[in-house]
């Protein structure tokens, strides 16, 4: 009896032995516990070191003063501000920057990317240089390019001369009008909003018709979009204006200062990301039979609704997850700022910030911290889009 329950209990170990589901989570937990004490004991050594060398820690630092100032912030920021506002700055310019590259670099990508696929050589191989060149060019190159050789090269404010009227080119930057709003302007903003759906629903339900019709739905909408908002701003008192730049001595004052850095550093992010998103653009569309475009061809349809109608719903499945990790690195590629001094996050904060407080865990702890969670946001609205453009089963 006793022989035949220990051999019972010996079966009964070799079988779990043997189950795989069982060995997956155990040599799973083992590594869960590896990296949790290889964490706690990275920790610990340097809480050590730190004390040793009377290194504070913490994020008290954040309510410090900061002490330098920002060329470039989106909101009110002096030498007197904290770290903590510092931050903010810097994560805003990098969201800035990288919120119109994107923009930009899809609009130039998706242009050249359908450009080398046109039927007009010339045109399919100015597109063809164009991805050949600025993909195989360094990005760091290609910012400083922009900065040196081609802003760098602009007149300075009291030889520049003004386009359009109130706009200037200069080596400090592009000047423009600055929109002044007070208090009401608000309603002018909601009638235009008014305006633009009206516009819409006349569209969608005065659909069809001959020429006549569309020209009288164009004026019709014309009048909406202008008459509306132009009422609106009259019946507030006029709440929005416009602060025109003007050349006071060295340099202008007032309207809009677009920095040489920021656009240095958008210029080339935009460029050169786009040389990569062409090839993605232009795989995805020879991606999609040619018998789709044969059968559009057959039914009289022309080449541009082709493929807008047809081509470019199909192959949007595809370029989608490639497109996001471009996405990705643009954002990342913006970190190459510090080069020509735009204050960026990683450059205000890993980098002057670091300089000055000396507090080199907690920094770059949440520097990683705050790409990742760039990267994730991304990626999560990229994810949601691929999933409304994939094909649905039946």
């Amino acid at each position: 009896m006793a022989v035949a329950a220990e051999g019972g209990h010996r079966r009964r170990i070799g079988t779990l032995a043997a189950d795989p589901r069982l060995r997956s989570f155990l040599l799973q937990l083992a590594l869960l516990l590896l990296v949790v004490w290889l964490g706690w004991a990275f920790i610990e050594n340097a809480r050590e070191n730190l004390a040793t060398q009377n290194v504070a820690t913490g994020f008290g630092f954040l309510s410090e003063t900061a002490g330098f100032g920002v060329s470039q912030s989106l909101i009110p920021y002096a030498e007197s501000s904290t770290y903590g506002r510092a931050f903010v700055v810097g994560l805003l310019n990098t969201l800035l920057v990288s919120g119109l590259g994107i923009v930009f670099a899809t609009v130039i990508g998706f242009a050249v990317g359908i450009a080398r696929l046109s039927s007009n050589v010339l045109l399919a191989r100015l597109a063809g240089a164009y991805v050949e060149a600025l993909r195989n060019l360094p990005l760091l190159f290609q910012i400083l390019f922009w900065y040196l050789a081609v802003l760098g090269t602009l007149p300075s404010p009291r030889a520049s001369e003004p386009v359009l009227g109130s706009i200037y080119f200069t080596s400090r930057g592009i000047l423009m009008p600055r929109l002044v709003l007070e208090s009401g302007s608000w309603i002018v903003f909601a009638a235009l909003g008014a305006a633009i759906v009206a516009v819409v629903l006349l569209w969608r339900r005065a659909s069809g018709g001959g020429p006549a019709a569309n020209v009288a739905k164009f004026l019709a909408s014309l009048l909406l979009v202008v008459a509306l908002p132009m009422i609106a701003y009259v019946a507030a008192g006029a709440p929005i204006s416009l602060d025109l730049p003007e050349l006071k001595g060295f340099n202008f004052v007032g309207g809009l200062r677009v920095n040489p850095e920021l656009l240095a550093l958008l210029f080339a992010l935009s460029t050169y990301t786009a040389s990569f998103i062409a090839e993605i653009v232009r795989a995805g569309f020879l991606a999609v039979p040619r018998g789709q475009t044969e059968a559009a061809a057959s039914l009289g349809l022309r080449r541009v609704p082709t493929l807008r109608l047809i081509v470019a719903p199909q192959a949007m499945r595809l370029i989608v997850p490639p497109l996001t990790s471009q996405y990705l690195n643009l954002t990342k590629n913006s970190s190459l700022a510090a080069a020509i001094g735009y204050p960026d996050f990683f450059y205000v904060f890993a980098g002057t910030t670091l300089n000055q407080t000396g507090q080199a865990i907690e920094i770059i702890a949440v520097t990683m911290a705050v790409y990742l969670a760039i990267s994730l946001v991304t990626s999560l609205v990229m994810n949601w889009y691929n999933r409304a453009v994939a094909l649905k089963g039946a």
